[in-house]
């Protein structure tokens, strides 16, 4: 099985974590962002929702909360941050199973999930774990079902190139390279998806975020 090289916490040190959210509110439009990652994902009651690297469970509990009647489960390969999502879920009243496990290795049958919502996740993967998470995910889809992503994408100037090196300080310049220079989409269409888009992109204080779809 394919392992990952390593495991990059959210901030890329342990002893950040619980700065996470406070940082990604502030600097990333996150709201705006997850928001519309949602929207785009159109959910609907009784599917079944995979939110990959849920983190400390933000996306995760804003899609129960837009759409309470899916079934949405979080995952993520840090079982503190995992501990800090079940503390959000349950303040928020929503009922999320928060499970541990990963991106390269997904412990869930074929054809399980109508849709993946991916957060801030695949900057952190090398590219060798990249495609083999996508093929993952594709495999936990079911026919027709569809990945939704929003993560660090291409550059739309040396000003905000310059702007990223903040990302790859904490995050690596290995696995993020191919964030800056916007990868992302060869490699989900290199995974046998289709219909893949970049459908967004917001300018930040790190970098450009950008949102991606694609189909099974």
């Amino acid at each position: 099985m394919n392992r990952p090289s390593r495991y990059i916490p959210a901030l890329g040190y342990r002893w950040l974590t619980r700065l996470y959210d406070p940082l990604v509110r502030l600097t990333t439009r996150e709201v705006t962002f997850k928001r519309q990652l949602i929207e785009q994902a159109r959910l609907e009651s009784g599917q079944r929702v995979l939110d990959l690297g849920c983190g400390t469970g933000t996306l995760a509990v804003m899609a129960a909360r837009l759409c309470p009647d899916a079934e949405i489960i979080g995952l993520d390969g840090d079982r503190d941050i995992l501990e800090l999502a079940r503390a959000k879920a349950k303040a928020a009243g929503v009922q999320i199973p928060f499970e541990f496990g990963l991106a390269t290795e997904l412990p869930y049958e074929t054809g399980s999930f109508d849709r993946v919502l991916s957060s801030l996740v695949f900057h952190h993967l090398s590219s060798e774990d990249k495609l083999a998470a996508l093929r993952e995910i594709h495999r936990v889809l079911k026919p027709g079902g569809e990945l939704h992503i929003a993560d660090w994408g291409k550059s739309q100037n040396w000003l905000i190139k310059v702007a990223f090196l903040g990302v790859q300080l904490l995050d690596g310049f290995a696995p993020t390279r191919d964030s800056v220079n916007g990868l992302l989409p060869r490699f989900i269409l290199d995974t046998g998806f289709s219909d893949t888009a970049v459908t967004a992109a917001y300018a930040t204080v790190f970098g450009t975020l950008s949102l991606y779809q694609a189909r099974r």
